[in-house]
């Protein structure tokens, strides 16, 4: 802690700390206030975190300490999102805001309140994972959707926009794309995740083998290989076997819940493909636009593409707040992608239709 005398942009900016300390900490009440049980216990408890490290700048403020602040609008956009959704959508924003402290340079800030943001980043980022675990099946396939459709339908546009054919033609074309990708992406997702989901649940136990462990011979019995084949050793395999039939009290001893969390992660098969069908049509009907409003040429492709554009930033930036990562980056990395698409196909559609005519 100093002892200087602050001047006006030390005390500007522990002013500016003091802020965003009591505006993390009402986000965490908040968000608080939508849970029950543990996450609860752990959001208040970080809320009560952030109140130590707003008494440490009201200790060195004392009588300086001004007119009450807003924090920045990182943290005022979090509170509001907090406020209208509570979800693991604000926990990724909350995360990213944790890893954003600046205090690990901060002469005036703590060893102690460094740490605690870097392990509030830790413990937030927990409470995230168990969201995006219920999320991951169904929102990787829209996410992947989506971006699908945007690509895809534009390089196709494109492509065919670029050879001279007719507005009627682009338009059709767009729509086809549109329909036989969505139906597409859709069986294929279904098949994939309802796949994945069998392969999970032919590794799941069987009750009627707990079942059987009462009338085992104590003396002569297979059970130990059932614990060697997932994977212990002979000797623990043995111990455990004995231990299991000495104190048997449970019948469901050797299976899990029905479902799992790597099933839930993995969503279910129909909402997979419902999320894929839904929104590579939502993403790929964008390029179609400007053709279904009348536009043609190179206006119509301009268009299209500002519109993909938009879009695509836009599922990058989405994608980016739920991973805890750069917004940004994730964005202008789908853009890249799409935009790359999309200059290939208009390249060869214009050769193309330059050698046809």
């Amino acid at each position: 802690m100093t002892n200087r005398t602050p001047d006006r942009r030390t005390l500007a900016r522990w002013r500016g700390y003091l802020a965003d300390e009591r505006a993390e900490a009402a986000v965490y009440r908040d968000l608080a206030s939508r849970r029950t049980g543990e996450e609860r216990d752990i959001l208040l408890a970080l809320a009560d975190a952030e109140g130590r490290h707003e008494q440490h700048w009201l200790d060195l403020l004392g009588d300086q300490v001004g007119p009450p602040r807003r924090g920045d609008w990182r943290t005022r956009f979090l509170g509001v999102m907090a406020r209208r959704f509570g979800g693991v959508f604000v926990l990724a924003l909350a995360q990213r805001a944790e890893s954003r402290s600046e205090y690990a340079t901060d002469a005036d800030a703590t060893p102690q309140m460094a740490a605690d943001e870097r392990i509030h980043e830790e413990v937030v980022r927990g409470l995230a994972e168990r969201g995006r675990n219920r999320l991951s099946g169904s929102f990787r396939a829209a996410v992947f959707g989506a971006n699908d459709g945007l690509v895809s339908n534009l390089a196709l546009v494109l492509g065919v926009g670029a050879s001279g054919v007719d507005r009627q033609v682009v338009l059709l074309t767009g729509l086809s794309g549109l329909l036989a990708g969505a139906f597409s992406m859709g069986a294929g997702e279904y098949v994939s995740v309802r796949s994945q989901r069998e392969l999970l649940e032919a590794s799941t136990p069987s009750v009627e083998a707990a079942a059987s462990l009462p009338d085992l011979d104590v003396d002569r019995n297979e059970l130990a290989l059932v614990y060697r084949a997932r994977g212990m050793s002979a000797e623990d395999a043995d111990a455990h076997a004995a231990e299991m039939i000495g104190t048997w009290t449970d019948r469901t001893v050797l299976a899990p819940a029905p479902v799992d969390d790597d099933l839930e992660t993995h969503g279910t098969a129909w909402g997979a493909a419902v999320s894929s069908f839904c929104f590579f049509a939502s993403g790929a009907v964008i390029p179609v636009l400007p053709y279904l409003f009348g536009m043609g040429g190179l206006g119509a492709v301009v268009l299209a593409s500002a519109l993909v554009g938009i879009a695509l930033l836009g599922t990058g930036a989405v994608v980016g707040l739920l991973s805890g990562t750069s917004p940004l980056t994730r964005g202008l990395r789908q853009l890249v992608i799409g935009f790359a698409a999309g200059a290939v196909t208009y390249v060869l559609g214009a050769v193309f239709g330059a050698a046809v005519g």
